[in-house]
């Protein structure tokens, strides 16, 4: 990562706008490895990108560029250095679908299912009017979501899923559905755009009024696919009948815009439902069973319990016996079904969380259990070092997102998660009364403060266990906790 891309950003806003950067902070990271920054002056703001992959790069601004002029409900794009690997585009605020769905509770309101009509909508434009004279050679990877693209795919969930898990196949023969499965998706009508990654996380909600973001991975394909990730993504946990509903809603809407065959596009959709499926499931597999990471591992039960409804409820018009057969061994599997809260919030155990400053010496356990684990942030970027975050602490949003972009926090955190739930586990099975846990860094004030705070919220949501958080350096400053 260049050291100087923020210089970029800054050079380049200035040159659209005319006037400079007086905030350059950056946002939230992504599930890539593209940067992005909320940059402001006096009058204007933009949200600035930079990219390391220049032909992925190209292919966002190039899509933007035809979609704009098309009034489709993407962002602006504002200016682009593609020598320096930075662009900037419109910034459309920071509520997304998804913020939605983590209020809804157990229930699907009647606002949440208004909104996701104006997306489904809204899908059906940007798939079918964006497609029209669209340049596809500037599609990134490929220029359709072909067979190779489909067995990329598939080799990612064998890979990284199945054989992760330990799900036993014989390969020779899954190899074979793999090929047929696909073979069989590409009956169906492949002549659109294809977002490739819709799902509530990129897709924006303005004055109520979606937009769309994060579609440099699109390509030419069938309408199916981006309906199915939308409608089962795993974490959105939609009601199967407020999926019928969304699926008839798209219809009506893309029946307007080109011929449809409603029967035929029902059959394939169920396809695509599952080779979505395939692609989560490889995904997972690869950033939560290889690289650990807790979102990841935490989504996994979610796209079972898809499974789960789908091989009871659905039957393909195409032969898949040695996939099914992987999948109903999925669906058949308990061993990524959560741990059972209530026995955490009934056990005896008391967790302290603390962070602390190694200036003033590490916390005493005065439990009577005789200590526990005591971690050191101080390997991780500092942002105490930089003027805009001194008086801000760990909880503060411009420090979580410098944590997130500019160190290994997250990586540090997994691995933390990794060593700490097997005792969490084994104390509540052993009936242990206190575990303490300790993050320190050099003030007690940013890393430490973000890393407690983290781990508070992975025991309560995992574990359902009692835990005592306290910020030992801030609390000495009145802070209220």
């Amino acid at each position: 990562m260049p050291k100087n891309h923020k210089t970029h950003l800054s050079d380049l806003f200035e040159q659209w706008s005319g006037e400079e950067a007086d905030l350059v902070l950056p946002l939230a990271p992504s599930g890539s490895n593209r940067i992005y920054y909320r940059l402001q002056g006096k009058s204007k703001a933009a949200i600035g990108t930079y990219g390391n992959d220049s032909k992925e790069n190209h292919a966002f601004i190039s899509l933007t560029k035809d979609w704009n002029k098309k009034g489709l409900p993407v962002p602006e794009l504002y200016a682009s250095n593609p020598e320096q690997q930075v662009y900037l585009q419109e910034d459309l605020g920071a509520t997304t679908l998804y913020s939605f769905l983590l209020q809804k509770g157990e229930d699907f309101p009647p606002n949440l299912l208004k909104m996701y009509e104006k997306v489904v909508q809204k899908l059906a434009l940007v798939q079918i009017k964006g497609a029209e004279n669209l340049d596809y050679s500037v599609c990134y990877p490929r220029s359709d979501f072909d067979k190779q693209s489909m067995l990329w795919d598939f080799n990612t969930f064998k890979y990284y899923f199945l054989k992760l898990a330990g799900f036993g196949f014989d390969e020779q023969a899954l190899e074979k559905d793999f090929h047929t499965f696909a073979d069989y998706l590409l009956q169906a009508d492949c002549q659109y755009f294809m977002l490739r990654d819709f799902q509530s996380r990129n897709i924006m909600m303005r004055n109520g009024e979606p937009f769309f973001i994060d579609y440099q991975g699109g390509r030419r394909g069938a309408l199916q696919y981006d309906l199915a990730s939308l409608l089962y993504q795993a974490k959105a946990n939609i009601p199967h009948e407020t999926r019928k509903v969304l699926l008839n809603t798209y219809l009506d809407t893309a029946s307007q815009l080109t011929k449809i065959d409603r029967d035929a596009f029902i059959e394939f959709y169920y396809g695509y439902v599952l080779i979505r499926s395939i692609q989560t499931f490889g995904t997972y597999g690869f950033r939560g069973l290889y690289e650990r990471k807790e979102h990841f591992l935490n989504s996994i039960p979610f796209a079972v319990n898809n499974i789960r409804w789908f091989v009871k409820n659905i039957q393909l018009k195409v032969e898949l016996p040695e996939l099914m057969k992987a999948f109903n061994a999925i669906a058949e599997s308990n061993q990524f079904d959560p741990f059972d809260t209530s026995r955490g919030n009934t056990s005896l155990l008391t967790v302290s969380v603390n962070s602390f400053s190694y200036k003033a010496g590490i916390p005493k356990d005065n439990s009577g259990n005789g200590g526990g684990f005591i971690f050191d942030c101080r390997g991780i970027h500092n942002p105490g070092r930089y003027e805009p975050y001194k008086k801000l602490t760990g909880r503060d949003k411009p420090v979580i997102n410098f944590l997130k972009q500019h160190s290994d926090i997250d990586q540090f955190l997994n691995n933390i998660f990794y060593i700490v739930d097997p005792v969490v586990e084994n104390y509540i099975e052993r009936s242990f009364t206190n575990l303490m846990i300790n993050f320190g860094c050099t003030g007690g004030q940013h890393r430490s403060v973000y890393s407690a705070d983290a781990m508070t919220k992975h025991l309560k949501t995992k574990f359902g266990v009692k835990v005592k958080l306290k910020h030992i350096e801030q609390e000495k400053k009145n802070w209220e906790n």
